[in-house]
Formats: C-alpha cells, sequence, structure tokens
C-alpha cells in the first residue's frame, strides 16, 4: 500500500485491496505537464473494471454528515479543476477508460452515508464510498462559488445518480440483481 497522508484516500486503497480489486496507486506529487504546456490534476487510483474498461478515479473526502439534512448535508463539491482535468484523463487513456468520481464519506455522527453493509472500517474511522460517473456529475453540477470555482449536484440528483462502490464493482450481472 502506499504511504499516502490523506486518510481519505488511505481508506479507499484498503478497501480495494480487501476487496481484492486490482488497481494502481497514482503518486500525486507533482501535477502533469502537457505537451502544450497545460497541467493536470493528477489521479488518485486506475481501478480494474469487471465490465471491460477501468476506472480512473479521484477521490473525494467529505464527513458525514455534514450540515443539517436541509443544507448541505450531502457535500458533494468539487472544483472545475477537477471535472477537467478528470475528462482530460480519459480522454487521453482512450475508450477503454472511464473517470469517476468517488466520494468517500468519514461517518462522524449517527447517520449512514451507505448501507451498513457497505461501510468500511479502517484505522478506528468508518467510511461509506459512493461514485458518480464523470459524465454524470457534469450533467448535474451547478456552480456553487465563483471565487473558488467550485461546483456541487444538488443533493436529491446526488443520492439519485451516487452508488456504493460495491455496485460500480461488481460483475454487470451482479449488479443488475443489485
Amino acid at each position: 500500500m502506499a504511504d499516502r497522508g490523506n486518510h481519505y484516500e488511505a481508506a479507499f486503497e484498503a478497501y480495494l485491496r480487501a476487496e481484492g480489486v486490482p488497481y494502481v496507486a497514482v503518486d500525486e506529487a507533482r501535477r502533469a505537464v502537457m505537451a502544450d504546456g497545460r497541467s493536470l490534476k493528477s489521479l488518485d487510483f486506475i481501478v480494474a473494471s469487471p465490465r471491460g474498461f477501468a476506472w480512473l478515479v479521484d477521490i473525494k473526502g467529505r464527513r458525514f454528515p455534514s450540515g443539517d439534512e436541509h443544507h448541505q448535508y450531502w457535500k458533494n463539491w468539487s472544483t472545475r479543476d477537477d471535472l477537467e482535468s478528470l475528462a482530460e484523463w480519459e480522454r487521453l487513456f482512450g475508450e477503454g477508460f472511464r473517470g469517476l468520481f468517488v466520494f468517500a464519506f468519514e461517518r462522524v455522527g449517527p447517520r449512514l452515508p451507505v448501507a451498513p453493509e457497505d461501510l468500511f472500517a479502517f484505522r478506528d474511522r468508518q467510511y461509506g464510498f459512493l461514485a458518480v460517473e464523470l459524465g454524470a456529475y457534469r450533467g448535474s453540477a451547478r456552480l456553487i462559488s465563483p471565487r473558488w470555482d467550485t461546483l456541487a449536484m444538488p443533493g436529491r440528483e446526488f443520492r439519485r445518480l451516487a452508488r456504493p462502490m460495491r455496485q460500480v464493482l461488481a460483475p454487470p450481472e451482479a449488479a443488475n440483481v443489485a
């Protein structure tokens, strides 16, 4: 396992190992610089999928619950740079790769971000991993801060589109049953 200072990424990596999912942890020490001089935010993981492609994963660590039920309960913000970089990685890697935001929710209260069987214990904390494909996120995200250039999906839309990692990593026939 890579030496990761970010506990959300470390928990996700431990989850992948526990589930026996093949992956590559990306060294995020530097941003990638393209031939034209643009820089791209690094991915966090490249994760094998039993569906004939690989996921290009960007981890978004958040605490859960956050706020109250009526105001930012499901924090799912991202920066425009996150979206643009992940879309560019998807383009560069090609047809067999898909961008995926994984929201690693650290449980800090009595409510659960996922079903109890989908919680993952790591270093005396509990995490729920919910994933949204890049295309779905882009289609639903709205600007929330012009100053910070951050976007987020409305909570109702996030709950509709986000899937537990167990479902994302399941073979196609198993995913249809869940």
